[in-house]
């Protein structure tokens, strides 16, 4: 299957996988990772407009990092108010995105419950607002990650995904599920082949792409140009390089794991490095089933070089 890339705005993307954006999770650091393992096109993690606008630590740690490997990068933004969030891209503009993406898709409570994320499909208007008010004074292309709809009765897909387009929308990721259903259930496939369909930017299929196979699935099913990768990235960046995690040996986990940490290291303090790590050792390390004795041997360790030590013992490398 062709795996060629394809352009949106100003921007030529070189492959067709693209790491999903995650909170927590798709740091400079694993956005490097990625990059290296076969990802064309990364997100920052998820940005609170009003963080920017007040000038919070938070997002300064989001958007400050970033290196020419992980380019084109995308800052994502998500708030309920568009003046807010015309605001932030236009102040997140200093960090030299190649391109913003509003955030039209978390269904975390605490974001959509207010309005933002996936609770924007309620309300078409403002999606209608944000894009008017920035496609047209921003000089990076804007796009958006949307859901199908709140719910399975309130599906509006294709209607957002055309107000987006006429609006200035330079490319639309689709996660195949609603708000309601968060992570739960099967992503519709053929929703997102239906918006293929009726718009003429790029679209990116997300939802369900844990296995290669899936990855094939996706664009046969869905004609999408790109193939969405996020938490099954997590526990296998292989997958960027069209590898099942069956395939990996030992001695290619381990040798991920140094990378990561070095990683890492260029961005963190040690201490700081270690215990974000933890969360992406546990996944690197699902296929052994650790017991909880074992996860605490490792997450004990208080240096680097320990840990490694560890890893390379539990391994028997």
């Amino acid at each position: 299957m062709d795996f060629s890339g394809f352009s949106f705005g100003n921007i030529t993307v070189d492959g067709a996988l693209v790491a999903a954006p995650m909170d927590g999770i798709t740091d400079s650091a694993f956005r490097r990772l990625l990059r290296r393992h076969g990802a064309s096109l990364c997100y920052s993690e998820f940005i609170n407009a009003q963080d920017v606008i007040h000038d919070s630590i938070l997002y300064e740690r989001k958007a400050n990092l970033v290196r020419a490997e992980e380019r084109p990068i995308g800052f994502q933004i998500y708030d309920n108010d568009p003046a807010a969030i015309e605001a932030a891209a236009k102040k997140l503009l200093r960090f030299q995105p190649d391109f913003i993406d509003i955030n039209i898709g978390c269904s975390v409570a605490r974001v959509a419950g207010r309005g933002a994320g996936a609770g924007l499909l309620l309300e078409p208007t403002k999606i209608t607002e944000i894009f008017d008010r920035l496609s047209d004074t921003l000089p990076v292309p804007l796009t958006a990650k949307i859901r199908l709809g709140w719910d399975e009765r309130s599906y509006n897909y294709l209607s957002i995904s055309k107000l987006i387009e006429e609006h200035g929308g330079a490319l639309i990721a689709v996660h195949g599920r609603t708000r309601k259903q968060g992570f739960q259930g099967s992503a519709n496939w053929d929703a997102i082949r239906a918006i293929k369909e009726e718009v003429h930017i790029p679209v990116i299929g997300n939802g369900d792409v844990i296995t290669v196979e899936d990855i094939h699935r996706m664009r046969e099913v869905t004609r999408c140009d790109g193939v969405m990768i996020g938490r099954a990235a997590i526990a296998n960046p292989w997958l960027f390089e069209l590898r099942g995690r069956e395939e990996i040996s030992n001695q290619e986990v381990f040798a991920l794991i140094q990378e990561h940490l070095a990683l890492m290291l260029e961005d963190y303090e040690e201490g700081v490095a270690l215990t974000l790590f933890r969360k992406f050792l546990n996944q690197y390390l699902l296929p052994f089933h650790l017991d909880r004795g074992a996860k605490i041997v490792l997450f004990d360790q208080v240096n680097v070089a320990a840990l490694l030590d560890a890893v390379n013992n539990l391994l028997q490398l």
